[in-house]
């Protein structure tokens, strides 16, 4: 777990990447595209950027003005149009939403009210508090740049020209390592979840003994080569890799291949961020739901792992017995660990990174692309809602697939080997993979 910080540290650590989130999620909005993108709906999937640049705003008036600082409410009147549970993302666009330049002046505010109590806090006040640990300010933080990595989500659900700054540049060439194409876990207990990491939410606690058998796990995510192999052998059109639930959305979506794929000729090629280009062979498949990552995986002669075995394979070091804050060790995500924080806008080649590779051999366990487990999101042993029900609680048992690890767009404040996401298994305009795994024989 992170050390204690000095609280006057901490302040200071807390304001820094409150205006990092703020200039990341500016950049994605007001900086990029004009009123009429902003106030336009992309997909009834997703809202309107200028609603989540509102939202996040909002939310960060209610926890951090309101109920950490206890203080008067700017704007109780917008409460209603920027609740996620009262109006759902379809129905967004027809709110009386603020404008771009309201909604930037409004956040402004809020920020300044935010930066003024900063400095009076007590974030050294022991217990379970929201302010215990500077709690309440971290789940805002990355509350805020979840918001932007939806936002991303829409924005590649946007037609026309690329908006986005580095939408042509390439990740760099990789030598990979020669190594395993999957890595051996052996059986045994591991400590799952945390009950002390201050910046991780409710249903990542607390912390548990789960006992595995041993079994096998890919060293990487599944490559778009491998994906293009799984098509070439008919597996979009062979009920026998999927599922009952699978092949009914199948058949009902009539997909044959990842979002944002089409065929010229003999070619695969993509749209990113309105930029066509061929697929990519050595990068992780990106934007499949959770129906084509099995299916693909049945037809390997595997399986999906279960959350569990995701998360020992990322954090578990079999020579102590540890288990890690990240897959490397307990030092903060750098630009040598993993493909994190919108740095590219798309994965890098399988096998990067080396210096991120977990004690287990497995590599690329947080970054590039979000990977689908074969697990339903549920609360944990001894689990307790805080501070709100509607973050995890009202979500669990309800048909939602977990998935681990982050994306390149998620930021590294928001990705440990803890952090769960969890989504619909027919959602695909997330930046969504997978890699397979199966059973181990005995030895």
């Amino acid at each position: 777990m992170p050390a204690a910080e000095d609280p006057g540290r901490a302040r200071e650590r807390i304001a820094a990447e409150l205006g990092r989130v703020r200039e990341r999620s500016l950049g994605l909005t007001v900086e990029s595209l004009d009123e009429s993108e902003l106030l336009a709906q992309h997909s009834p999937l997703m809202s309107p950027l200028v609603w989540d640049l509102a939202h996040v705003g909002n939310y960060e008036e209610q926890w951090l003005v309101r109920a950490a600082a206890g203080q008067e409410a700017l704007r109780p009147d917008i409460d209603i149009l920027y609740d996620a549970f009262e109006n759902p993302r379809s129905s967004r666009v027809d709110l009386p939403l603020l404008t771009p330049t309201e909604a930037r002046e409004y956040n402004s505010r809020v920020r300044s009210r935010v930066l003024d109590s900063l400095e009076r806090a007590p974030l050294d006040s022991g217990g379970e508090g929201l302010l215990d640990g500077g709690f309440v300010y971290h789940m805002v933080i990355q509350h805020e740049h979840q918001h932007d990595e939806t936002m991303l989500a829409t924005h590649q659900l946007r037609h026309g020209d690329p908006a986005l700054p580095g939408v042509d540049a390439r990740p760099p060439a990789v030598q990979v390592p020669p190594g395993p194409s999957e890595v051996r876990i052996e059986a045994g207990p591991f400590t799952m979840g945390t009950t002390t990491d201050p910046w991780a939410y409710d249903n990542e606690r607390p912390a548990h003994t789960v006992h595995l058998p041993a079994y096998w796990i890919d060293s990487h995510a599944v490559t778009n080569a491998a994906h293009m192999a799984f098509i070439a052998d008919g597996g979009y059109e062979d009920p026998r890799w999927w599922s009952q639930e699978g092949w009914e959305w199948r058949t009902r979506s009539g997909k044959r291949a990842p979002a944002f794929w089409f065929r010229d000729g003999d070619r695969w090629l993509r749209r990113r961020f309105g930029r066509v280009e061929p697929v990519p062979p050595d990068e992780p498949v990106q934007h499949v739901c959770y129906y084509e990552a099995e299916a693909h995986a049945h037809w390997a002669g595997k399986r999906l792992p279960t959350e569990a075995e995701w998360e020992k394979a990322a954090r578990h070091d079999p020579r102590t017995g540890a288990s890690h804050r990240f897959p490397w060790g307990a030092s903060e995500p750098g630009p040598e660990h993993a493909n994190l924080g919108q740095r590219l806008l798309t994965p890098a080649p399988a096998g990067a990174f080396p210096a991120g590779d977990a004690p287990t051999g497995a590599r690329q366990l947080l970054g590039d692309v979000w990977e689908w487990t074969a697990t339903e999101f549920a609360g944990y042993p001894g689990f307790r809602a805080f501070p709100y029900r509607e973050y995890s609680q009202v979500f669990f048992d309800a048909g939602y697939r977990v998935l681990r690890g982050g994306s390149w767009a998620t930021h590294p404040t928001s990705v440990r080997s803890t952090f769960r996401n969890w989504d619909y298994p027919v959602r695909r305009q997330i930046f969504s993979g997978f890699r397979c795994a199966r059973d181990a024989d005995p030895v």
